[in-house]
């Protein structure tokens, strides 16, 4: 599917969510289109239009994020209105446009993170954490992989699955995770107390707080983006390194298999990802040495 097309088709899905919710879809302009597509309207509504199949995902996502603003937490926030629309399987959540900002560093990701995971749980159905959620899906769906690479990735589907019910019993305690914690579901705004907010809720659950701790150290150990100071300062923020817990290369394992799906997944309707999906599953196969292996991101 070229750019072009995704873009013409979003955009279809957008106008049938606006008209059941009674908003204008005329001069949308798209934030982002991925895994979920993200829409500005022209009255700065913002359109969060999840893939069919995950209305209980944006239900939960829209009652994390109103929780998280009666107890005052930094974060993006849903509009009052009824919520979500659902339209064809397509669940469509609305958002308060964020003030001027730009990326967090891991720093200020780190400092959110400890404050989440200090709260209390929350007094609404919230559900554990599923780290595989999407992935066989993705697997039996990719149309750029062999189908000796497919049953390679299948078989270490489950064998992780098996690891991930028998991690150590020395971990942190579980608490409510945001499940999704790199840091570009963090942003810092441009006023004079240079706020940092959370993002993206669609996978914050009950869990292990290893596995949000995680997403960093991935980025350090695997794709290599960050120097040994950067990872430091985010451990010295948050008062733990995950690297050091004897679960964490099931957890990394498990965090890197998802990005290969990820990659496979974007690879199916744009050419120009064929490349680096390539490469993750090579890594992750042992045909590219040790880490850090210098992956790149893909939209």
């Amino acid at each position: 599917m070229t750019t072009d097309h995704r873009a013409t088709e979003a955009f279809a899905v957008l106008q049938k969510i606006t008209a059941a919710a009674g908003l204008p879809a005329a001069g949308a302009q798209p934030i982002r289109l991925a895994e979920n597509d993200l829409w500005r309207l022209t009255d700065d509504t913002v359109v969060r239009i999840s893939r069919p199949g995950q209305t209980t995902a944006a239900r939960r996502e829209v009652a994390v994020a109103q929780w998280l603003a009666d107890l005052g937490v930094p974060a993006v926030r849903p509009l009052p209105m009824p919520q979500p629309v659902v339209v064809d399987d397509r669940a469509a959540t609305f958002w308060e446009l964020l003030p001027p900002h730009h990326p967090g560093t891991e720093a200020d990701l780190a400092t959110l993170l400890r404050r989440m995971h200090d709260l209390p749980t929350p007094d609404f159905e919230i559900g554990r954490l599923d780290p595989f959620v999407r992935l066989e899906e993705r697997l039996r769906a990719a149309t750029v992989v062999s189908d000796e690479d497919r049953t390679w990735l299948l078989d270490r589907l489950e064998h992780l699955r098996g690891e991930w019910q028998n991690l150590p019993a020395d971990g942190r305690p579980e608490a409510l995770i945001h499940g999704d914690a790199w840091k570009g579901n963090c942003v810092v705004t441009h006023s004079p107390d240079r706020q940092a907010l959370l993002l993206d809720f669609e996978r914050t659950s009950l869990g292990p707080p290893e596995w949000d701790l995680t997403s960093t150290a991935v980025a350090y150990e695997t794709f290599g983006k960050l120097s040994r100071d950067e990872y430091q300062a985010y451990c010295d923020h948050y008062g733990h390194d995950v690297t050091t817990w004897a679960g964490y290369p099931t957890l990394r394992a498990i965090r890197e298999l998802r990005l290969v799906t990820f990659a496979l997944q974007t690879a199916s309707h744009d050419p120009s990802a064929v490349k680096q999906a390539h490469h993750r599953l090579d890594c992750v196969r042992g045909r590219h040495g040790a880490r850090p292996w210098g992956w790149r991101a893909v939209a």
